[in-house]
C-alpha cells in the first residue's frame, strides 16, 4: 500500500463506527438537546472516539465487554439489528481509562488542553499549606500578645456594676416618695382605667418612654346598695359586721366600711342555722366537731391564720357547712395594732377572672357564668362580733396574757346570714413600661405593684406601692439619659384587680404565657410594702433567699442599725401569685409589718382591713420605710438585671426540700434518699459549674449562657399540679396538714361518737389528693 493512500478501516472498525453513529442517533432521536446539534462539537467527539477505537485496536481489547453501558444501550435502543461483539477486559490491572491517560505514547487529538501533572499539584497544595500554616501561626502570636498587653474587660466592668448600683439608688429619696405618694393621693375616686392612665402618664414624664396600657373586661363581684347583716335569732338583734347594731345612724357612719365588708364571690342569699365553732379550721378541728355534732348546713365561725382561707373553705364546704363567719383573733395581732372593732375585706377568687378560668379574658374568649365560686355564704366580721356571738366579756387580756377566743362549753346560738353583693363586668387596666436591656432583652425582670381597683376600701396601700416603684423608675431613667442600659431587660408593671383576686396579673400573664415561660428570670413584688413600722420581713424563693440577705447587708453599709431579719420562705401574698406558683419564676419581696412571725398569724394578709387617708404617713411620717424598700428593691432587680451569672442559688433549693422533710412522720427512705442525693447534686453543681464561670478569667460567653438557663429553670422542677385550693408549692403548710390527717387517722373517735362521717370523708379525700 502507497504511502499516500488513505488508510481504509477494517471490517471490524467500519462495524463500530456505525454502531456507534446508529447509537448517538437514537440518543439524540430520543433526547433533543442544543449541544449536540452543534456540528463542531460532534466532530470534536466523533474524532476523540475514534482515536480511542483505534487504541482498543490492541490485542485483547477486542474482546472487552461493557457490561453495563452496552446493556445499558441495549435495553433504551430501539434499533433490532444493532450487534456489538463481546469485547473482553483489559489485561491493565489499573482499568481502561487510566492505562490511556499513563501510556506515554498516547496522543490525544481532543481539543481541551492536557491536564497538569500530578507532581505540579502536589507542590501547588504544599504551598497552599505552608500559607495556611504561617498566618494560622501568626493569628495565635498576635492574640496571645493582644490577650496579654491589654487588660480583660470583664474584671474592670464588675466592680463597675456596685458602682452603677449605688450611683442609681442615691437617686431614691424619701422625700421624692412623699411627693409621689400624696400627688396620687389628689386622684380623684374614678375608675380603674383612669387611675391607670395617669400613672401611665407619669411614668412617661420620669422619662420612661416604652410604656403601655393593657385592658381586660372582666366578672367583678361588687357590694350590693346595703350592708349585710348578721342577726341573732334568740333576742331578734341585728348587727352589721362591725359589731355595731343595724339603725339609719350606724349606716350613715362610714357607710364605704360597712358596704365593703364582705367576701367577694360568695354565695348570695340568706341562710338561717346554728353557729358552730370550728377555731383555725384545721383537720383535727374539724373531725372533732364532727365526732360531737352533724355540721350539715350549719354555719362556721372561722378564724383566719395558719394556712390559706381558699384551703380551709374547701374543707369547710366538703364537710357540709353552709356558711363562715370569718375574723381575725386579737391574740394573733401585735399589741400595737387594735383592729378587734373593724370588718375586713376578703376575696374568694384563687386567681384571674372568674368567667375566663385559665385563659386570658381577650375579645373573643369563651365566658363561663361563674356568679359565685363556693357554695358557702361567707361573711367578715370583726373580733368585737365574734365575742358577742359567743357570749364572751369585752375584756379577754389577764395579766398581759391574751386569751385566744373560743366558743364557751355549752351553749348554742341559731343566727340568720344575710348576704347581698352584685356580679358585673368591669374593665381593669395593667400599666406595663420597658427598659430594654442592651445585652440580653430576651430575658426580663419584673417589678410588680398595684393600683386602685374601682374602690378606695383598701386604703392608701396601693398608692404605697405605686410611689416606691416611680421613685424606682425615676432612678433608672435619669441614669439611662446618660447612656446607660441593664444587661437584661426590666418590666415595670402597675397590676389593676388586685384586691378581687389579682385579676389584672393573672390575665396578663395568661395572655403571654409562652413568652413568660420562656424569657422571664425572676419576679421583684412591691404588694404592700408598708403595713407597719416594727420588722423588716424579706420573704423569697429558695433560689433568691441568698441574694436577699446580701442584700440587706449591702443597704447597712450606709446606715448605722441593720435590720436583724432572716429572710423566709412562705407563701408570698399578691401579683406575684401566678409567676411563682403557675410558671414556677423565683420571687422576692421585701415589706415593713407589725404582725408577729408565727404560724397562727401566717395568711393574716389576706383580710384587707379599712386604711384611712392618714394611716401610712402616721406609720411612716418621713418615709425612710419607705426608702428602704425602694432601695432594697432597686438592688435585687438592679443585681439580676446585670450580673454576668444570674445570683441564684441551687443549693438553697435542695435544703429547703430536706428541711421541709424533717420531722416527717411518714416512712418514706426512698424520698429521704432522693433529698440527700439533689443536695449533693446542687453541692457538685455550684463547685464545679457556677466557679469558673463567676471567674471572669474562665468565663465564656456561650457557657455563661446555658448556665444562665439553667439557673432560670430550677424551681420550674419544682411546680406541683392539682394542689388544693390556695395551696401551691408550700410543702411545710402541706406535710403539716398531713401530720394533723395521720394523727387523727391513729386515734379516731369512737364510731359511736361519729354522728356524720361524710363529711370527715371528703376532708381525708381532699387531704390525700
Amino acid at each position: 500500500m502507497g504511502e499516500n493512500e488513505p488508510t481504509v478501516p477494517s471490517p471490524s472498525q467500519q462495524d463500530k463506527k456505525m454502531a456507534y453513529h446508529k447509537v448517538n442517533a437514537d440518543q439524540r432521536a430520543q433526547g433533543h438537546s442544543p449541544y449536540l446539534d452543534n456540528d463542531e462539537l460532534q466532530a470534536t467527539a466523533l474524532e476523540l472516539e475514534w482515536d480511542m477505537e483505534k487504541e482498543l485496536e490492541e490485542p485483547g481489547f477486542d474482546h472487552f465487554r461493557l457490561d453495563g453501558a452496552v446493556q445499558h444501550h441495549l435495553g433504551n435502543s430501539q434499533s433490532p439489528d444493532l450487534d456489538l461483539e463481546p469485547i473482553q477486559p483489559s489485561s491493565s490491572p489499573k482499568g481502561r481509562f487510566q492505562r490511556l491517560q499513563e501510556d506515554p505514547d498516547y496522543i490525544s487529538h481532543y481539543t481541551r488542553q492536557a491536564p497538569k501533572s500530578n507532581r505540579w499539584n502536589f507542590f501547588q497544595i504544599l504551598k497552599v499549606f505552608c500559607t495556611a500554616l504561617i498566618l494560622f501561626i501568626f493569628g495565635i502570636l498576635i492574640g496571645y500578645y493582644a490577650r496579654k498587653k491589654c487588660p480583660s474587660p470583664s474584671p474592670s466592668q464588675e466592680p463597675n456594676n456596685a458602682h452603677i448600683y449605688h450611683e442609681i439608688l442615691k437617686e431614691i429619696k424619701a422625700e421624692h416618695i412623699q411627693q409621689i405618694y400624696r400627688d396620687l393621693l389628689q386622684f380623684p375616686r374614678e375608675d380603674d382605667v383612669d387611675i391607670a392612665m395617669k400613672i401611665l402618664l407619669q411614668w412617661r414624664s420620669q422619662g420612661l418612654e416604652d410604656v403601655q396600657l393593657v385592658n381586660y373586661s372582666v366578672l367583678l363581684d361588687l357590694p350590693g346598695s346595703s350592708s349585710n347583716t348578721v342577726t341573732l335569732k334568740n333576742s331578734g338583734e341585728c348587727f352589721y359586721p362591725s359589731g355595731q347594731q343595724c339603725n339609719t345612724e350606724t349606716k350613715t357612719l362610714h357607710s364605704r366600711d360597712l358596704l365593703y365588708s364582705y367576701a367577694a364571690y360568695s354565695a348570695k342569699g340568706t341562710l338561717e342555722a346554728e353557729l358552730v365553732d370550728v377555731q383555725y379550721g384545721t383537720v383535727a378541728d374539724l373531725i372533732r366537731i364532727q365526732a360531737i355534732t352533724n355540721v350539715t348546713k350549719k354555719i362556721a365561725l372561722l378564724k383566719l391564720g395558719q394556712s390559706p382561707l381558699l384551703y380551709k373553705l374547701s374543707l369547710l364546704e366538703d364537710a357540709g357547712f353552709g356558711g363562715v363567719l370569718l375574723y381575725v383573733d386579737p391574740c394573733d395581732l401585735p399589741k400595737t395594732t387594735d383592729l378587734t372593732d373593724k370588718a375586713f375585706m376578703v376575696s374568694l377568687n384563687g386567681g384571674g377572672d372568674p368567667s375566663t378560668p385559665g385563659y386570658a379574658s381577650i375579645d373573643g374568649s369563651y365566658r363561663q357564668n361563674r356568679l359565685n365560686l363556693t357554695t358557702l355564704l361567707v361573711q367578715p366580721i370583726s373580733a368585737v362580733l365574734a365575742k358577742k356571738l359567743i357570749s364572751l366579756p369585752d375584756n379577754t387580756v389577764q395579766k398581759d396574757r391574751c386569751i385566744p377566743l373560743q366558743w364557751p362549753a355549752s351553749g348554742k346560738k341559731i343566727i340568720s346570714l344575710n348576704i347581698q353583693s352584685v356580679t358585673t363586668y368591669k374593665t381593669i387596666s395593667n400599666v406595663i413600661g420597658y427598659l430594654k436591656g442592651a445585652i440580653f432583652p430576651d430575658r426580663y425582670v419584673i417589678v410588680g405593684s398595684h393600683h386602685n381597683s374601682l374602690n378606695t376600701y383598701s386604703g392608701q396601700e396601693w398608692a404605697s406601692s405605686t410611689a416606691v416603684i416611680t421613685a424606682f423608675i425615676q432612678a433608672l431613667t435619669m441614669k439611662v439619659k446618660k447612656g446607660w442600659r441593664p444587661d437584661r431587660t426590666i418590666v415595670l408593671c402597675s397590676w389593676g384587680g388586685t384586691l378581687f383576686g389579682n385579676i389584672g396579673s393573672y390575665e396578663w400573664a395568661e395572655d403571654l404565657k409562652r413568652v413568660l415561660q420562656r424569657n422571664v428570670v425572676a419576679y421583684i413584688s412591691l404588694h404592700n410594702p408598708v403595713t407597719g413600722n416594727s420588722t423588716l420581713h424579706p420573704v423569697a424563693s429558695p433560689s433568691l433567699q441568698q441574694l436577699a440577705t446580701e442584700s440587706q447587708s449591702f443597704q447597712c453599709v450606709e446606715k448605722t442599725r441593720c435590720p436583724g431579719s432572716n429572710v423566709s420562705s412562705v407563701q408570698i401574698q399578691g401579683d406575684s401569685d401566678y409567676f411563682i406558683n403557675h410558671l414556677g419564676v423565683p420571687v422576692t419581696q421585701f415589706s415593713y409589718e407589725n404582725i408577729k412571725t408565727s404560724e397562727n398569724s401566717s395568711f393574716l394578709s389576706e383580710a384587707l382591713f379599712p386604711v384611712h387617708t392618714t394611716k401610712t404617713e402616721e406609720l411612716d411620717p418621713s418615709f425612710s420605710l419607705h426608702e428602704t424598700i425602694a432601695k432594697l428593691t432597686g438592688q435585687v432587680t438592679l443585681q439580676i438585671a446585670n450580673e454576668p451569672v444570674l445570683p441564684f442559688n441551687a443549693l438553697d433549693i435542695a435544703l429547703e426540700v430536706q428541711n421541709s422533710l424533717k420531722g416527717d412522720e411518714v416512712d418514706i427512705p426512698q424520698l429521704l434518699a432522693v433529698a440527700s442525693r439533689l443536695r449533693d447534686t446542687a453541692e457538685l453543681f455550684q463547685s464545679d459549674e457556677m466557679r469558673p464561670a463567676n471567674d471572669p478569667k474562665e468565663r465564656a460567653p456561650i457557657r455563661v449562657r446555658m448556665l444562665n438557663d439553667v439557673l432560670q429553670s430550677l424551681e420550674k422542677s419544682f411546680l406541683i399540679h392539682r394542689t388544693p385550693p390556695g395551696l401551691y408549692r408550700q410543702h411545710k403548710h402541706l406535710t403539716k396538714m398531713k401530720h394533723a390527717t395521720k394523727k387523727c387517722q391513729q386515734q379516731p373517735p369512737p364510731l359511736e361518737k361519729r354522728k356524720d362521717y361524710s363529711g370527715y370523708k371528703g376532708v381525708k379525700e381532699k387531704e390525700d389528693s
